[in-house]
């Protein structure tokens, strides 16, 4: 059985993350000791390893704990997992594509800008009307 610390030291996640994982189900409930301290399986670290590398991947609790679903029988075809993994990706792309013309759009607006009176500022100027931006960001 190990502690919230331990688990925490062991996976780099915060307690009080475990907490919240625990509050959504996407954990199982641990056991309590005499002194009602929590106590975890260890199968618990795995999945909390699991739910760690989903988030660092951006993939939201509603998608992880689909994922959770799915990984309890391992005889269930991997379609479903993969879709989830697909859409976060297309979801991604698009985030890189958005980001991508707004970097565009910042090197082209910090550098008509004179840099010599604020009143005369092309960053200010342009952050006040967006007719001036070269394109829908």
């Amino acid at each position: 059985m190990l502690s919230i610390g331990q688990l925490s030291k062991q996976t780099g996640v915060k307690v009080t993350t475990i907490r919240y994982y625990e509050q959504q189900g996407l954990i199982a409930p641990p056991h309590r000791s005499e002194g009602n301290q929590r106590r975890y399986e260890p199968d618990t670290l795995k999945q909390l390893r699991f739910i760690k590398h989903a988030r660092d991947l951006g993939i939201n609790i509603d998608s992880i704990r689909q994922l959770i679903d799915l990984s309890t029988d391992t005889e269930k075809p991997c379609g479903e997992a993969d879709k989830i993994a697909r859409e976060h990706l297309v979801a991604i792309q698009d985030k890189i594509a958005c980001l991508k013309r707004l970097e565009k759009e910042l090197i082209r607006i910090s550098t008509k800008c004179s840099g010599k009176r604020v009143g005369e500022c092309y960053v200010i100027q342009s952050l006040s009307d967006h007719g001036l931006c070269s394109d829908d960001h």
